[in-house]
């Protein structure tokens, strides 16, 4: 895969945004495994932006592992400080299936319940509402009815 490059203000937006990450993937003693390679490529598909720690104290060893890295996996090199190596991939889109038996998720929903005495605050009150059920003018959660269909339809079916 080709190595992606990036303008110097696009790798200073990404560094600032790597900041406050901690590294997801970590190298050991056995350097850079098929499954090391592996396990940064699903962070990148993840994430996007990775912190990746290597424990090596030998630098050139480290920016070895970081151009090879960057060059196996099509990630851009957005930094190197000690230990810890930058990387940032754009994620792929993912691909959502329509379900088309899928039934409407839960929402939340705030009632004001007002006192019959007119001084006093109204009380909210936080109720969750199930895909198959309704909240009724008075406050109140019913289950929902299904549709009701007519004579005709009824017996063609």
């Amino acid at each position: 895969m080709p190595q992606i490059q990036l303008t110097p203000s696009e790798r200073r937006e990404h560094r600032a945004n790597a900041h406050h990450l901690d590294p997801v993937v970590l190298i050991g003693g056995d350097g850079l495994t098929p499954a090391v390679k592996k396990e940064i490529d699903a962070a990148l598909n993840a994430h996007g932006l990775i912190k990746v720690r290597v424990f090596n104290d030998d630098r050139a060893a480290r920016e070895q592992m970081y151009q090879q890295i960057t060059a196996d996996l099509g990630a851009a090199p957005i930094q190197h400080i000690g230990k810890l190596l930058v990387l940032w991939r754009p994620q792929p889109e993912k691909v959502r299936t329509l379900d088309e038996d899928r039934m409407p998720g839960p929402r939340d929903v705030k009632v004001l319940k007002f006192s019959k005495r007119g001084g006093q605050r109204p009380e909210i009150k936080q109720l969750r509402v199930l895909g198959n059920q309704r909240l009724t003018s008075g406050g109140q959660i019913k289950r929902a009815k299904p549709k009701q269909k007519s004579v005709k339809k009824r017996q063609a079916d």
